[in-house]
């Protein structure tokens, strides 16, 4: 998804969203530094330990054939997602920097200071990243491993870093879930604990998850809704295999834009007024807040007759609820909850 920057000065705004584009190319000396640190001395005992058992660990990522020859310890976590699927796993301690957060990590995840204070608002670039010595750069999207950002994987992998996407990120043919479903969510949940020697924590996360998802009751009124994501002069919307589709449905809304084969889709605001939905759901963001959102709405002379807004239906999802990872089943919880409280 393109971030679409607003004015920060919304009640509902948390942080300014600032591009910064960071320099790629690596000094010598960096990257000297960084291959004494990932080469042990002859003698030294990590040269002589056992490895880990089940590793090295080779997958195909996104269509990228990446290694991890050890659980990782110095992890840099680049989106919301990524990073609150390791505190949700309780691998918090091996983030040694965060970037590119979307929002607040929520309560009930026990954070540490490298989430707490990211080294980068945005994407980061490479020598930032590999000043932070990582043996993993996990990342939420495929965007931010390249060139221009964190590194490219195949620059990164001769380093001696390993990368890791989220697999519901994917984008290339094959790879892309078409569509989300929650089992690529938990999927993902128990490779990521694999990758980490961590599988009785994923394990138990994944139950838990499955039993929660499995608890709610979904609204039964056939209630039709569009996603509103980010855009201002042309919304962006959630479209039909992407995981607002996945939360919709599961939340027993009918998608406005289903019909499109896609994560996210641009949708004119004539096609909205005509689609005319029951509710819309806002993506509270930083640079895009629900606030901002309704009065848009609630000003133009067109949207503002819409029956959604006519009678206030709208539900609030947080951004980092919104991609897929450990947040997504506490968004279709939540917004079940809010259609219980709309006066329909």
């Amino acid at each position: 998804m393109t971030r679409v920057p607003t004015h920060p000065s919304s009640r509902r705004a948390r942080r300014a969203a600032l591009p910064v584009v960071l320099p790629v190319v690596l000094s010598a000396g960096l990257v000297a530094v960084l291959a004494a640190c990932s080469a042990p001395a002859s003698g030294d005992p990590a040269t002589s330990a056992a490895p880990s058992a089940g590793f090295p660990v080779t997958l195909d990522n996104c269509g990228f054939e990446t290694t991890i020859d050890a659980p990782p310890e110095r992890v840099v976590t680049v989106k919301s997602s990524t990073t609150e699927m390791l505190l949700a796993l309780g691998l918090g301690d091996r983030i040694v920097g965060s970037a590119f957060l979307d929002g607040p990590v929520p309560d009930d995840l026990a954070t540490v200071p490298a989430v707490e204070e990211p080294f980068a608002d945005q994407a980061p670039g490479s020598e930032a990243t590999l000043a932070l010595e990582p043996d993993l750069v996990y990342a939420g999207w495929e965007s931010n491993l390249t060139a221009e950002t964190a590194g490219d994987r195949a620059t990164l992998a001769s380093l001696g870093v390993a990368t890791y996407v989220s697999p519901a990120a994917c984008k290339a043919e094959g790879y892309m879930p078409d569509p989300l479903t929650f089992d690529t969510v938990f999927d993902e949940i128990t490779e990521v604990g694999s990758l980490f020697g961590a599988q009785d924590a994923a394990a138990a996360l994944v139950e838990e998850q499955r039993a929660a998802l499995e608890a709610i009751e979904p609204d039964d009124r056939g209630l039709t809704a569009l996603w509103w994501s980010s855009g201002d002069d042309t919304p962006y919307v959630g479209a039909g295999i992407g995981a607002p589709q996945m939360i919709m449905e599961a939340a027993g809304l009918t998608n406005v834009a289903a019909d499109v084969h896609d994560t996210w889709t641009s949708l004119g605001w004539e096609s909205v007024v005509e689609a005319d939905p029951d509710v819309v759901v806002l993506v509270d963001a930083a640079w895009n807040p629900a606030d901002a959102k309704i009065d848009t709405l609630e000003s133009d002379p067109a949207t503002r007759e819409m029956s959604a807004v006519r009678h206030d239906r709208y539900v609030v999802v947080p951004f980092p609820a919104t991609e897929a990872g450990v947040r997504n089943v506490d968004a279709v919880a939540s917004v079940v909850d809010q259609l219980a409280d709309l006066d329909l």
